[in-house]
């Protein structure tokens, strides 16, 4: 086997090349965790804790609550909630039943909800109470009969108002505010007044779907990504084996990432409760709030993406903040610098190194070791139980050599089962084998490290030659006069495509002009890959996690520009 995978003699010593197979579901493995750690903190927010025996108690009463709801097994349950205790008791709540979790951002308008909805159907919502009216005001024809309102400030500790800075009187207005939910909804505390769900309730299989989690990728409508129990659970024991020194029990995790997001759903609701851990949760990243809570529990596994790496080392440096603690950070979503790599390392004084994945992998694909074999600039080497190979986008039958660019397949455990009620981009995803076509263009070297060089649809076509997004958005960002550039192609009346680069100006700095920036990137870059239009603008497009977004720029920018 390590023949097929080279990259194995690479991993940390301990790491296996195979992990066990899950042969439950991820509903057995959160009461495990229940019975084993009973009275540890499991989840803390803002200073409130709640034990695993709460938590299991919890769950158990939700579950009951939307069993009453005529929640069974196989209907799909949305959730629209920010990292709040609420939403892992929701989660389980769901799966316990046997249902299936639908994940939203609650920050997305009434018209990109009313897609989702459309495609799956969910006539039972649990929302943040800030979203609720969203979801009240979906067509009657979508189906919707009821609606949980959640409301934050009922997990928040009395001393909230000194964490939040808010006087008195405020804290009570926006208490009072949040306490009356659209007509029609029922609150939280009503759903958990019900007694626990029957210990013999059937529980879900291994193989049932767990969670549709949706997906857009590049280019057309956001698909739902159908993720079974088998998928998330062998997911976290890979993150389990690649984290091998961490202990069952005694890890801290910082719940920085949204859980409605596949990166935060695996890092917290999954490989947390697997490890037993305690789960610090964040509605959104807050360094003064972070390094406050740092100070009383400090983390031991820190993942995030690299602005947030960036901020929380700068302002930790700056105010002689103790981050040493934080011995597993992975780092996703866009491309890690050296400098930031350099600057996280020497104020934490533990390794950065740099993951990758898709919803459709659940997510984790690849990862660089946390070991001194790590590649700064490479997403690493496939995980545990995963294979990769490199193909000819256009014939992905045919592998192409060693240190050549290609589109990058993955096969594993943690390989999704197709789109809900999309068969055809099912198969065009999902190919003989079981290989996940992952769009991304790829150099794999010898030893199995791979570096991304873009996405193949984004992918520039001038005059015949392909150019590459990333490779001029990182002449650009080197300007002195430029923070960060978006680089995409725009029609020409030829039937080709120009390169036009959007950018944002570094603070105080005076917009370079076209010939400006042309001559600045003919230094570094051939002819035809030298930006023909440029574009200012305040920010940027992005993912909740910071992630620039090409086709909302080409959208948005350009068809206004």
């Amino acid at each position: 086997m390590n023949d097929a995978r080279p990259w194995t003699k690479h991993y940390q010593p301990g790491v296996p090349a195979e992990i066990e197979m899950p042969t439950t579901s991820l509903v057995e493995m959160c009461e495990q965790a229940v019975r084993e750690a009973g009275d540890a903190v499991a989840l803390e927010f803002f200073g409130r804790t709640t034990t695993y025996r709460q938590l299991g108690d919890q769950i158990a009463r939700a579950a009951e609550g939307l069993r009453r709801l005529g929640v069974g097994a196989g209907d799909r349950v949305g959730l629209i909630l920010p990292n709040c205790p609420q939403h892992v008791v929701a989660f389980y709540a769901v799966l316990r039943l046997g249902a299936i979790v639908v994940e939203h951002n609650p920050l997305y308008t009434a018209r990109e909800l009313r897609h989702q909805f459309e495609d799956h159907r969910a006539d039972v919502i649990i929302a943040w109470d800030s979203a609720v009216e969203k979801v009240a005001d979906l067509p009657r024809d979508l189906g919707v009969r009821r609606i949980v309102a959640v409301n934050l400030l009922d997990e928040f500790p009395t001393v909230m108002r000194l964490a939040l800075g808010l006087p008195v009187p405020k804290l009570r207005a926006s208490r009072d505010a949040l306490h009356t939910p659209a007509p029609g909804a029922m609150p939280w505390k009503e759903l958990l007044s019900a007694p626990p769900l029957a210990a013999d309730h059937p529980r879900p299989t291994v193989d049932d779907l767990a969670v549709i989690q949706y997906t857009s990728g590049t280019t057309g409508q956001a698909k739902g990504a159908k993720l079974t129990h088998r998928n998330l659970y062998a997911n976290a024991r890979q993150g389990e084996a690649w984290m091998h020194d961490a202990v069952k029990g005694k890890e801290t995790l910082y719940a920085l990432l949204p859980m409605f997001h596949a990166f935060g759903m695996t890092l917290y609701l999954t490989f947390g409760i697997l490890k037993q851990g305690r789960i610090v949760l964040f509605p959104k990243f807050d360094v003064d709030l972070v390094l406050k809570a740092w100070k009383k529990s400090p983390a031991t596994v820190y993942c995030a993406v690299p602005p947030i790496y960036q901020k929380t080392a700068a302002v930790a440096k700056e105010r002689g903040v103790d981050i040493s603690s934080a011995k597993f950070c992975i780092s996703g979503a866009m491309a890690l610098t050296d400098d930031i790599v350099a600057q996280w390392e020497e104020v934490s004084g533990g390794l950065l190194v740099e993951g990758y994945g898709m919803t459709e992998s659940s997510p984790v694909a690849l990862g660089n070791p946390f070991a001194p074999t790590r590649r700064t600039g490479t997403i690493g080497i496939p995980f545990p139980s995963t294979d990769m190979k490199v193909v000819d986008p256009e014939d992905p039958d045919v592998e192409v050599e060693r240190g050549e660019e290609g589109e990058l397949l993955i096969r594993g455990p943690q390989v999704f089962e197709g789109y809900w009620e999309n068969p055809e981009e099912t198969a065009r995803m999902l190919l003989p084998g079981g290989w996940l076509r992952t769009g991304d263009v790829v150099v794999q070297d010898e030893d199995g490290f791979t570096t991304i060089v873009d996405r193949l649809k984004e992918l520039i076509i001038t005059g015949g030659f392909n150019v590459s997004p990333s490779e001029v958005e990182r002449v650009l960002r080197a300007h002195d006069a430029i923070a960060d550039a978006a680089v995409v192609g725009r029609r020409n009346a030829g039937g080709g495509e120009d390169v036009v680069a959007v950018i944002t100006l570094e603070e105080g700095a005076t917009a370079p002009t076209l010939d400006e920036v042309r001559a600045f990137c003919k230094q570094t870059l051939a002819s035809y890959k030298v930006p023909r239009a440029l574009h200012v603008v305040d920010d940027l497009p992005r993912s909740m996690l910071g992630k620039v977004l090409r086709r909302q720029v080409r959208e948005k920018v350009l068809t206004n520009g």
